[in-house]
């Protein structure tokens, strides 16, 4: 007989994401990590990670992403690789490149690492060390040549915004000179620290268009060497991204002390209880919680969303940027046109131009505390 808690259709979780923690020595200012990071301190020791990732892939996981945070900051990592490849996951670490030396390198190698993901600022020291807080940028190159001396194939990621936009160009040519495969142009989303800089980052609609034809010439003279990706910010589109490809629907994070969540950003939507792995079996959370099936599917939908044709596709947008904009995490993402909000998201746009410069807040545990007091 059927579960009637469990939706008659739930796809597996494909990809698991595992923040293995929010310590980072970096603190940059578009950060997706929770604001109010100072205050989760408790992280899931490696018995309970090894066993989130046996439940995970027992429930049809595939790929698995070690983040944070700066993932490279767990000394049992490369203990954590090793017995996702014995699961049989594809493994991908996603690193801002501290910490990574020829010692973790070989290390990482032999348990069986499949792929790296490697952050950039930008392409001059002066805006990466900025943006960052750190003195970084000679370190990610060497690490960028140590990643490729051992025969991983290479993300390179930059998140754009108004402060390096102008340099894309000379972005993606570090990325070639570097011989990455993939350059990820990931234009800011404004979730997290990003969010509390958004007047900051947020971009003019010209600068946006300068640099998107800036890429289109790239990947016009590209050898294919290096494939680029550009995704433009939702506050410029009509038409909202299908954020996770729906709610539920394919993606699982685990947040360091082991809070599961249908999206990185979750945790910050009131009302929402999100179960935690050491309570609740991994199953009975994706397929049973209140908090996985409260936008899965179409039944939550408000109109437009409901009688939109476009539903199947979009799947009514992001929650977390609804509730943002509209204080309703259930209302249409008011990036799209038809939603009775958009000319928020126009106006923030329209402002853009002559916002007015206030300080940038960096992710620090100073800061965190600051926005969160106790």
């Amino acid at each position: 007989m059927p579960d009637p808690l469990v939706p008659a259709e739930v796809s597996p979780p494909l990809w698991l994401l595992a923040e293995l923690t929010y310590r980072c020595p970096l603190h940059c200012v578009f950060c997706y990590n929770p604001t109010q990071h100072a205050r989760l301190q408790q992280e899931m020791d490696t018995a309970q990670w090894v066993d989130v990732m046996r439940q995970a892939r027992a429930l049809g996981a595939t790929q698995l992403g070690f983040s944070g945070g700066e993932p490279l900051l767990r000394d049992d990592l490369e203990e954590l690789v090793q017995e996702a490849r014995a699961m049989g996951y594809y493994t991908n670490l996603i690193t801002s490149g501290v910490g990574f030396n020829e010692t973790r390198a070989r290390r990482l190698k032999d348990a069986g690492l499949d792929h790296i993901q490697l952050s950039f600022q930008d392409s001059t020291r002066e805006l990466n060390d900025f943006l960052s807080h750190t003195k970084t940028f000679e370190l990610k190159q060497k690490v960028a040549r140590l990643i490729k001396q051992h025969d991983w194939p290479m993300v390179m990621n930059c998140v754009l915004h108004r402060h390096n936009l102008p340099h894309v160009d000379k972005i993606i040519e570090m990325a070639q000179a570097l011989d990455a495969e993939y350059l990820e142009l990931a234009n800011t989303q404004y979730y997290g620290w990003a969010w509390v800089n958004r007047d900051q980052l947020m971009p003019t609609a010209e600068q946006l268009r300068e640099a998107e034809a800036v890429v289109q010439r790239y990947r016009a003279e590209a050898d294919n060497r290096c494939r680029i990706l550009f995704v433009v910010p939702d506050y410029f589109e009509q038409r909202p991204k299908a954020c996770m490809n729906g709610w539920g629907a394919v993606f699982l994070a685990i947040a360091p002390d082991g809070v599961a969540q249908p999206c990185h950003n979750a945790r910050n939507l009131p009302g929402l209880q999100l179960p935690r792995v050491q309570d609740t079996p991994l199953a009975d959370i994706w397929a049973r919680s209140t908090a996985f099936n409260a936008y899965r599917g179409e039944a939550w939908m408000k109109p437009p969303c409901r009688d939109c044709d476009e539903r199947h596709k979009d799947f009514g947008g992001c929650r977390c940027q609804a509730f943002q904009i509209t204080g309703d995490a259930a209302q249409a993402d008011p990036v799209c046109g038809k939603s009775p909000h958009h000319d928020r998201v126009v106006q923030l746009v329209r402002q853009a131009p002559s916002r007015r410069e206030q300080p940038i807040v960096f992710r620090t545990d100073a800061a965190s505390r600051e926005l969160h007091p106790l």
